[in-house]
């Protein structure tokens, strides 16, 4: 672990009312969702790392801040949340919206219409292509946040792009492990850059993970709890 990830640590941990260790476990975890605060991060510090920000860009931290405060329990462990937004930030190309494929899935396997015709393909039918702050493709993944969110993502995968749905998306996903079967509780641990860096397996294997980890230790130093 970084002096500089253990100095942000213990600083959460005081906010927080936590014991003060250096170490976010879960009774770090415990002490926070006890005390009711929430989760915020600071427009300075977000300045500081990432230079002047666009509104739009603001827009984005704003309704993930606010899904995961919604959402409560682990949404709100400070390491889960500072990888969210470093994954956001990387998959979103900086844009912090949420965004659809770069070529709408073409030449991939979910890229075309869904064949349910003996061989004749419906033009009515939506292709299942990424979709949001994290990529969700494939009719079987719509199907299961039609399920789990109650929203009809299958007939209107659109929806998928309305920042609400898609932060939803995301942390629903990622908490649980639905997009790789591996969920940030599995590499995230207490806090440290291996950590982060292996938490990219909750999304793409090890594809940028140094990158996005190096991302998730700047963002955990922007956040506050208040």
């Amino acid at each position: 672990m970084t002096a500089k990830i253990r100095e942000n640590i213990k600083r959460l941990q005081v906010q927080a009312g936590a014991k003060v260790d250096g170490l976010w476990g879960l009774n770090s975890q415990k002490s926070l969702t006890d005390s009711g605060k929430r989760l915020t991060y600071e427009p300075g510090k977000l300045a500081k790392h990432f230079g002047p920000l666009k509104q739009s860009q603001v827009n984005g931290f704003d309704s993930i801040l606010e899904a995961c405060n919604q959402y409560g329990g682990n949404a709100i462990n400070p390491l889960y949340f500072a990888y969210m937004l470093a994954t956001t930030w990387h998959e979103t190309a900086r844009t912090m919206r949420p965004i659809e494929e770069y070529g709408k899935g073409r030449g991939r396997p979910y890229g075309g219409r869904i064949d349910i015709h003996g061989g004749r393909y419906s033009d009515l039918l939506p292709i299942y292509y990424g979709r949001g702050y994290v990529q969700l493709t494939w009719l079987t993944n719509y199907v299961l946040m039609r399920r789990l969110l109650g929203v009809d993502f299958v007939n209107k995968p659109e929806l998928a792009l309305d920042p609400k749905h898609a932060a939803d998306i995301m942390i629903i996903g990622m908490l649980e492990g639905h997009f790789t079967g591996k969920s940030l509780s599995r590499y995230i641990r207490y806090g440290s850059f291996e950590q982060f860096k292996n938490a990219r397996r909750v999304i793409n294997g090890t594809d940028k993970d140094t990158l996005i980890a190096g991302y998730a230790i700047k963002f955990l130093d922007c956040l506050t709890i208040q």
